[in-house]
């Protein structure tokens, strides 16, 4: 398994990926729907965020990586943020996002692809990274506390109007 940079060389894998989410988590599958519809623009707007180029508002620059396995199917997305230098970001979201393929959940992927990506945030500049999580999301927080989470607190989101639990996490 790797970490690789999105790019065009993938696009018959990460249709498959979305197709796995629109199929079996729709409701994720929203998030990655611009690729079905311009696959070269999604590659070119994730380029692009991480260059901090075109941000929408709210947004910092953030590095995306897809993890691969050795056939190069792609089984999970992870976003590493610059920064969270916004109430947001700092409160509800973190440094680092991600998602694994409804299909290949619970096999160890997520903690793998967490491990792979904290180097990357570290070549960024990040010594410990925010990662939250839904408190009921049992399965993240054990993806993060296997990455060496220390939980700080739970708190009500403003904007995400639930209850989400936060963790620091060293990058090695």
């Amino acid at each position: 398994m790797k970490l690789v940079t999105p790019s065009s060389g993938y696009e018959k894998a990460f249709h498959a990926f979305y197709d796995d989410f629109s199929k079996n988590d729709p409701e994720n599958a929203n998030y990655y729907q611009a690729a079905k519809v311009d696959f070269s623009g999604y590659i070119q707007s994730l380029l692009d965020e991480s260059k901090g180029i075109n941000l929408r508002e709210g947004f910092v620059p953030c590095s995306h990586f897809w993890l691969v396995d050795s056939e190069q199917n792609i089984l999970g997305a992870i976003r590493v943020r610059h920064h969270i230098d916004n109430d947001f970001l700092a409160l509800e979201c973190g440094h680092i996002g991600y998602d694994i393929a409804p299909s290949h959940r619970r096999k160890g992927h997520g903690t793998t692809m967490l491990k792979l990506a904290l180097p990357r945030a570290k070549s960024l500049s990040i010594s410990k990274v925010l990662i939250t999580a839904d408190e009921d999301n049992l399965a993240s927080q054990k993806i993060i506390k296997a990455n060496g989470g220390q939980y700080e607190n739970t708190i009500v989101g403003k904007v995400n109007n639930w209850r989400i639990a936060r963790y620091w996490v060293e990058c090695k």
